[in-house]
């Protein structure tokens, strides 16, 4: 084996559940600073409101019930997603506000929300990891399933 292929395979060893972990964390924190602005204590701030009415405004969706369930889903799936409870379904709720804010609100911000996306996609895709509460409760269908082991020297497993 030659020294970059020896450097290479120690990347195998990296657990899946730390990267799982941290698919989830990161696209999390910038949902909930996003949330924590636009409130004050337990109000909605009025810039909030003033926001989805005239810069955030989306078809169909009246402002005022927008704004309630946008603050409400930067508080609640944030911390569902951190804690690895109903992840896959709270990975997709986000992406979903994503294409949201994407296709309706800063179509021209596909890089930024780009960089939302992959993460949450392959969280949807693959599931939580080892290291949420929803392999501890048997909610992933993986209950008691031990994490994917690092290959062997030679790449056999």
């Amino acid at each position: 084996m030659t020294g970059f292929s020896q450097v290479m395979a120690r990347f195998d060893r990296i657990p899946d559940a730390a990267v799982a972990l941290g698919l989830r964390v990161f696209p999390a924190l910038v949902f909930w600073q996003s949330g924590r602005t636009k409130v004050e204590g337990l109000a909605i701030k009025d810039s909030t409101w003033f926001l989805f009415e005239h810069e955030y405004a989306l078809p169909l969706i009246p402002s005022d019930l927008a704004a309630v369930a946008a603050t409400l889903a930067e508080h609640v799936l944030p911390v569902l997603l951190i804690l690895g409870l109903c992840t896959r379904l709270s990975a997709l709720a986000l992406l979903a506000m994503t294409a949201v804010i994407q296709i309706f609100v800063y179509p021209g911000a596909w890089i930024t929300h780009g960089l939302w996306a992959a993460p949450l996609l392959a969280v949807v895709a693959r599931g939580p990891g080892a290291w949420s509460l929803d392999r501890v409760l048997g909610l992933d269908g993986r209950r008691g399933a031990r994490p994917r082991a690092a290959p062997m020297a030679g790449g056999t497993r």
